[in-house]
């Protein structure tokens, strides 16, 4: 018998693969046999912190069973309430519904765990959530559930299919279920109605994921101001989505729900692909410009393990809460100065002198839409009667049509 070290490191991880190899083919006598069972333990002990095997996802594991029970999709139709939806919930198009998911447990076995998602079962999952608080009618009608009757009465089925395709309880912290006084959160906003969209944001972000990954280091100064230039296109907001889906970040168009007070988001997913959600609340150019820059720059500086979403009143200002504003302070600022340069923005006059003209002008001098700079006028002035020729509504919402 050998004498048995522990595994500190891949190499001696690959050393005693060999090993077990080699006493599994030649092991001769009980001092074999038990350095044979004492280095299985360790390489499983070392696998199991270094090499963690995630779940599959819950389409893997009906598949899985099909193969290894030999069914076919007819033999699961008793199980999915009919033969169309085992094609849709196969083909990613409906998610799976609480019925069909205990189905599956009771007759197949498959891990009711593995077939809701990633964080059933975990610690932070609410324990009591009032399922007939999300806005299932409107959420409904907008087709971002399944139409079903008497969806009210099924509402913890709709809601858990919903958080089944946004990547599971762990998509969502435990504090969206409740109000609380997050810097740029309004105080009125309804805890239900803003999970809902920030789940349905999640959702439509991993069905439509980035071409490319996102790399930290791809957003700086000067590709925050390459977006601002991009306002002056006719097609500038579309442009702009297409940029940062090259750099690996997903931008979702979602009408916000009533009682959400909401601007725009800046979260993850599960899988770590950053998301940047729009409500076009005010549909605007001037809205919408700083919006996506201001969600921009929390993918770029704040989002972490311990600031996982931001969820944004753009209407709130420092003096409406007591919380810690300088991560907001931050956001605003950088995309305040990607859109106007400061110096630019003091040698201009403005907003004392600011003419149609002399607005024009001087959005021209700086490469961007004239909207931006009335805008800039308007919330400095806080005379929101200004300039209303410029600041383009109705004018976001019909480019961001097919990233809704």
């Amino acid at each position: 018998m050998s004498v048995v070290r522990p595994i500190r490191n891949d190499q001696d991880y690959d050393s005693a693969l060999a090993r077990i190899d080699e006493l599994m083919t030649n092991a001769v006598d009980e001092g074999d046999r038990d350095e044979l069972e004492v280095l299985v333990t360790l390489v499983e002990a070392y696998e199991e912190q270094h090499f963690p095997i995630d779940f599959p996802t819950p389409v893997q594991a009906i598949e899985f069973r099909m193969e290894q029970e030999s069914l076919t999709q007819a033999d699961l139709a008793k199980y999915f309430g009919g033969r169309s939806k085992v094609s849709e919930v196969l083909s990613g198009k409906r998610p799976l519904t609480v019925k069909m998911i205990r189905a599956l447990n009771h007759h197949l076995g498959i891990p009711a765990e593995v077939l809701i998602g990633d964080g059933v079962g975990n610690d932070d999952a609410p324990d009591e959530v009032q399922w007939t608080q999300f806005p299932v009618f409107e959420m409904t009608k907008r087709g971002w559930l399944p139409k079903i009757e008497r969806p009210r009465a099924n509402a913890e089925e709709l809601i858990l299919g919903l958080i089944s395709r946004a990547g599971g309880q762990q998509a969502i912290p435990q504090p969206f279920y409740r109000k609380n006084n997050s810097a740029r959160r309004n105080a009125r906003m309804d805890p239900y109605a803003l999970q809902a969209w920030c789940l349905h944001v999640l959702a439509v972000a991993r069905e439509n994921r980035p071409a490319s990954a996102y790399r930290p280091e791809s957003i700086d100064e000067g590709f925050l101001r390459f977006l601002a230039t991009l306002s002056r296109l006719p097609d500038g907001p579309r442009r702009a989505v297409e940029a940062l889906n090259q750099k690996g970040i997903a931008v979702v168009y979602a009408k916000h729900l009533p009682k959400t007070h909401l601007d725009g988001a800046a979260m993850c997913t599960t899988e770590g692909i950053p998301v940047i959600g729009l409500t076009l609340r005010y549909d605007r150019l001037d809205n919408f410009w700083f919006c996506l820059l201001h969600e921009a720059v929390h993918v770029w500086k704040h989002i972490s393990p311990d600031h996982p979403f931001f969820v944004d009143d753009l209407s709130l200002s420092e003096a409406d809460h007591d919380e810690d504003w300088s991560i907001e302070a931050e956001a605003d600022l950088f995309a305040q100065n990607a859109l106007i340069p400061d110096g630019a923005w003091r040698a201009s006059g403005l907003p004392e002198r600011a003419t149609p003209a002399r607005v024009m002008t001087f959005a021209q001098s700086i490469n961007v839409h004239p909207a931006i700079v009335a805008g800039r006028v308007r919330k400095d002035t806080q005379n929101y009667r200004l300039l209303t020729q410029f600041v383009g509504s109705n004018e976001v919402s019909k480019h961001l049509e097919d990233i809704a």
